[in-house]
């Protein structure tokens, strides 16, 4: 991968990580940790050569479409901040509904969420996948496979979790919010510059990440040349921290669920970012979500990887981790 000069004036300026992370815990059980401040380097401008060297069961065409993910930029994280220690698990969403009233927005509106049938007619997906809906049998409660309390809540909206963040803040006279896409990335680098925290090869994710490996496959075997070589003993989520943590203390970044970023999506933002706490476009249509799900290829769980959707979007892949901004010192 390419280094660049500018990582040589950059490690002075890398976080110090804890040996031991200062957790905090909120009302609802979440545990937060302490990310501090920092400068790192965000993107990727890795050569299709390169990644068609490193992912030859790929199609190449797929890696002349990540301009995105480019220039690389020096980012400078000005205040430490809390994010979750881990994704925002089913027991904690259903905790918040109940004490707050909250409707989803795949059951107010009425159309459902998406979910997971085996018996589903790949025909009938442009994708050939088993995944169907939107279905109102299907939501955030069942999304067509068995989930227990401390698996990642999935089937959510970004406005389902911008109204958690809300509903926190007031509770809790502390701000909550979604992380920026920066503060994602730099969260989950936690002071690397490889492809995954991990390092550069895939199968360094199988000890930190619930991705597609030979369990999940076994549920979609035409795709099993795009599966991690081993078995997790999870085909679908797994309960939380169930892998090790990054540097920073951090669990599940790559993988288990796709989680929502604050930023609007743009192709071009990155040319001309700020260097201080960007915090993406003015506006758009989509909404930036990172780091993979139980369903997602190692290509696509990298650091630097974009993905978006509607904010109205509800799937089976799609979760959230939540900020809670950390005190100012005076």
């Amino acid at each position: 991968m390419k280094r660049g000069a500018a990582l040589l004036c950059l490690f002075a300026a890398l976080p110090t990580v804890a040996a031991e992370p200062q957790v905090i815990e909120n009302s609802l059980g979440m545990q937060f940790v302490r990310v501090p401040a920092g400068e790192f380097l965000m993107g990727s401008d890795e050569s299709p050569e390169s990644l068609a060297k490193a992912y030859p069961q790929y199609d190449p065409a797929r890696f002349s479409l990540l301009a995105d993910e480019a220039p690389v930029h020096k980012v400078r994280i000005t205040r430490p901040f809390y994010l979750g220690r881990h994704e925002v698990t089913v027991g904690q969403f259903r905790r918040f509904l109940q004490a707050s009233g909250y409707v989803p927005e795949s059951v107010a509106d009425g159309t459902g969420g998406y979910g997971y049938n085996p018996q589903y007619d790949p025909a009938k997906s442009e994708r050939g996948d088993a995944f169907e809906g939107r279905d109102p049998k299907y939501s955030w409660q069942d999304p067509g496979f068995a989930q227990g309390d401390d698996h990642p809540v999935v089937n959510v909206t970004w406005h389902d979790a911008v109204a958690l963040a809300k509903w926190l803040s007031k509770k809790e006279g502390k701000r909550y919010r979604l992380p920026t896409e920066a503060e994602w990335e730099y969260a989950c680098r936690a002071g690397t510059r490889s492809r995954y925290s991990s390092g550069d090869e895939p199968q360094s994710l199988l000890s930190v990440a619930n991705l597609f490996d030979a369990d999940a496959a076994g549920n979609w075997r035409h795709w099993a040349q795009y599966a991690l070589p081993g078995r997790d003993g999870h085909p679908f989520t797994a309960p939380v921290g169930r892998f090790a943590p990054n540097a920073f203390g951090l669990y599940d970044m790559h993988g288990n669920v796709w989680e929502w970023t604050a930023d609007y999506h743009d192709d071009h933002y990155y040319a001309h970012s700020p260097l201080n706490d960007p915090q993406g476009p003015a506006a758009g249509s989509v909404r930036v979500r990172r780091g993979g799900s139980w369903h997602t290829w190692a290509f696509y769980a990298r650091c630097s990887y974009r993905n978006w959707n509607t904010p109205q979007t509800r799937y089976t892949l799609v979760g959230m981790r939540l900020v809670r901004e950390a005190d100012v010192q005076r």
